[in-house]
């Protein structure tokens, strides 16, 4: 085995965000971008000699070239075995499995999710530990340490591995495996979930759609689907991988899947209507003639999940990221049980699903997830949602309405600005932050009085560390709330997101336009952080 030491000079722009490092793919593409960063993955890593290593991707262009690249730095840094999805592809929640399944010491997640892709796209790498999760702020923040230092990375000389031949090869002294991507997910959720019920409901007529959106659940969509469950053919639509995701944007909301909302609220549409993103780990859901947010999809799915076997003995907690609503919160105030509100991440999630505190966890990107593995699942969300169906056989519609009359409605909505110079959103943020102190008591529009306005820190209950400036929070006493906050997904400029709650009581009316009934805090909000002003942006980039 011939090992290359090759010299290289550090980058300083490869701080993982709150999903590994995201850019452009003509950042990533830059010589000694990639291996740059993997090589500082592993010096932050000990111990893994000899260990089993996963590797895999959703598919987007430049996916292959830095699997091949990543392989052949693991084999040059001792790695015994690298488990790569076939054709490089792997869900995130996926290879989140196969990391846990097979005992793993971790694994390369190459996705930048949601984001679009193609050569002028983006790209993404993120480092999932031996839990199936993201790795932790502590090996994150010694990466980008490690990346500013770096002047060498190691490489085995050694060919491309043959990506779409099932079976062993050998890269040096490490072998790889390339492996089915989909077999051992759908094994799993048959483990998870009542088939025979979700094959009845299928059999008896109704109809979905489920919008793969040409990236990475296609292919376990139509194993699943319309395989082992009986949906018809053409239940899945744009159903093949595509490296630019057929030039369309993979992010699953009303935005990019609004010939889907459309045909939902016809009454020649089908029943049900799923989407998931680039790399499968989040969801869109929407039924005839009703739209579920995310954060109400986590809520009813919490309530209902005892009615899915791997769930029949209940749940023992929920957790949901600080700007998600909460109506998760309400859920688990009636079943008794633990509720936990964290920075947006799910590597936020990890310690509290490990130390057995919370069974089911969401956030309202449009991701929801459980114990069953440490990210978020698209497809297990769609699952359950059928498998609550066939078992409640009520219309999605009508659950969301039963749910609201016990419960009440958290009205609510995300404004996002996009590509905002960097410069602007970080002091409309600070100024904001410096206005916090005087708020409490302060009473706004007559009745909008302010309970407490803070940054958020979170104090992890299991380890007890500490994640400061997570987010600022404008709380009312009549449980409205208004977040704002600086997002770490996006490559260009600064993502600012916007988020605004208001809760109307069981007996309330739940019947509102959603932009209608936040009216009074959407100006509130923009007064108070002057967002159009400083931006210029006259309404927001995408309105979830």
């Amino acid at each position: 085995m011939t090992i290359q030491t090759i010299k290289t000079t550090p980058y300083d722009d490869q701080k993982p965000g709150t999903s590994g490092l995201r850019k452009r793919v003509t950042v990533f593409s830059q010589p000694h971008y990639v291996e740059n960063f993997v090589q500082s993955i592993f010096d932050s890593l000990e111990d893994f000699a000899g260990k089993v290593l996963v590797i895999g991707g959703d598919g987007r262009f430049y996916n292959d070239v830095a699997i091949q690249k990543a392989i052949r730095i693991a084999a040059a840094n001792g790695f015994g075995k690298v488990l790569v999805g076939q054709n490089g592809i792997l869900s995130t929640p996926a290879a989140s499995n196969i990391i846990r399944h097979y005992k793993a010491f971790g694994g390369l997640v190459l996705s930048a999710s949601h984001n679009p892709g193609g050569p002028e796209g983006d790209f993404g790498i993120k480092y999932n530990i031996g839990n199936g999760g993201p790795a932790p702020e502590k090996i994150t923040e010694a990466v980008y340490a490690r990346s500013r230092q770096i002047d060498s990375y190691r490489m085995v000389d050694a060919p491309d591995v043959a990506l779409g031949q099932i079976g062993t090869q050998k890269v040096g002294d490490m072998v790889v495996e390339v492996i089915d991507p989909v077999a051992d997910y759908a094994r799993l959720m048959e483990t998870l979930f009542d088939f025979d019920a979700i094959r009845g409901l299928f059999a008896s007529g109704f109809r979905m759609t489920f919008d793969a959106m040409s990236a990475v659940t296609g292919p376990y969509a139509h194993a699943i689907l319309e395989g082992i469950l009986g949906a018809p053919k053409g239940t899945v639509v744009n159903g093949t991988p595509s490296p630019s995701f057929n030039n369309g944007h993979p992010d699953p909301n009303l935005v990019y899947c609004k010939d889907m909302f459309d045909l939902l609220m016809t009454p020649e549409g089908p029943d049900f209507g799923a989407a998931s993103d680039g790399d499968g780990d989040r969801n869109l859901i929407i039924g005839k003639n009703r739209f579920v947010t995310p954060s109400d999809s986590l809520a009813l799915l919490a309530a209902n999940a005892h009615l899915a076997p791997g769930y029949r003995n209940g749940i023992a907690g929920i957790a949901r990221s600080m700007p998600t609503s909460a109506a998760a919160d309400r859920v688990a105030e009636k079943l008794g049980i633990e509720m936990h509100e964290t920075p947006t991440g799910w590597k936020f999630f990890g310690n509290l699903l490990d130390a057995g505190r919370v069974t089911i966890c969401g956030e309202e990107s449009a991701g929801t997830g459980s114990n069953h593995v440490r990210e978020k699942d698209g497809l297990w969300a769609v699952l359950l949602w059928l498998n609550i169906i066939a078992v409640r056989k009520q219309s999605v519609d009508e659950i969301v309405r039963e749910h609201w009359a016990t419960y009440g409605r958290n009205y609510y909505t995300r404004h996002d600005y996009e590509e905002v110079d960097a410069g602007i959103a970080n002091t409309l943020v600070d100024d904001l932050r410096a206005q916090l102190p005087g708020l409490p008591g302060k009473v706004f529009d007559d009745d909008l009085q302010v309970a407490y306005a803070d940054d958020f820190t979170y104090h992890d209950p299991v380890d007890g560390s500490t994640s400061a400036r997570q987010g600022i929070r404008i709380g009312f006493t009549d449980g409205s709330r208004i977040v704002l906050r600086l997002s770490g997904t996006g490559t260009v400029g600064a993502t600012l997101r916007l988020y605004l709650e208001r809760y109307e009581a069981a007996g309330g009316r739940h019947d509102l336009e959603t932009q209608s009934a936040l009216a009074s805090l959407i100006t509130l909000a923009d007064q108070l952080a002057g967002v159009r002003q400083r931006t210029g942006r006259q309404e927001p980039s995408v309105i979830t």
